[in-house]
């Protein structure tokens, strides 16, 4: 077989495997995408008066700004007690760096930042649920998951957070309980994982119910 042959049909392969994978497929994915299942597609995003403002699979914190800023110019921010709070984040709930924390259980460094977690979450809910200690916590209230970004917590973090919810508002705490047993998604094909609460969702079913 002579040279030019094999170029030509090495040229050949190469442009049609080209079109066949590198074109066709992935537009003939994307339309089927965009007809079966648009909103997945579309990253879940969740929309309020026609505004996107976050994602069924991305944690949103949901915080005041306290007016001051940290040495770095940043703006320094508290919960709101108002709402239902996500699980703490290695990379802040930013998506765009999702990772998890990559701290050993024997980490010096993972323990302050275990205790600090806990801290802050005993100081926001003991003042509603009297008698909370910290064997009462439950995990996902002060570890990272590992994307850093999970947006469900636990139905047992949720129903502590209840209590504050439901008194900062002013509206009856089996309401809010009733809310919380709505948005709680349960075990894949009921085998896999454990229970969730979708904190965005809930947070938006919350505001339109009071």
């Amino acid at each position: 077989m002579k040279l030019s042959k094999e170029l030509t049909t090495a040229a050949l392969a190469i442009l049609v495997l080209t079109v066949v994978l590198g074109i066709a497929y992935p537009l003939a994915m994307t339309g089927i995408s965009q007809v079966l299942f648009n909103t997945k597609a579309n990253g879940s995003q969740i929309k309020q008066d026609g505004k996107v403002i976050g994602s069924q699979l991305i944690a949103k914190p949901f915080t005041i700004d306290t007016g001051k800023k940290d040495s770095d110019g940043n703006p320094i921010t508290r919960p709101d007690p108002k709402y239902f709070q996500p699980r703490p984040s290695q990379t802040d709930y930013n998506a765009a760096a999702s990772a998890f924390s990559n701290r050993g259980p024997n980490s010096e460094v993972a323990r302050f930042f275990f205790r600090d977690a806990l801290a802050s979450y005993l100081d926001l809910e003991r003042k509603y649920n009297p008698g909370l200690t910290a064997a009462k916590v439950p995990v996902d209230a002060v570890m990272t998951s590992g994307s850093g970004v999970d947006p469900d917590i636990s139905k047992a973090n949720a129903l502590i957070q209840a209590h504050r919810v439901a008194a900062v508002r002013g509206i009856p705490l089996d309401r809010v309980d009733k809310l919380v047993a709505e948005h709680t998604d349960g075990r894949f094909l009921g085998v896999f994982g454990e229970p969730g609460v979708n904190v965005l969702e809930l947070n938006m079913a919350l505001d339109k119910t009071t």
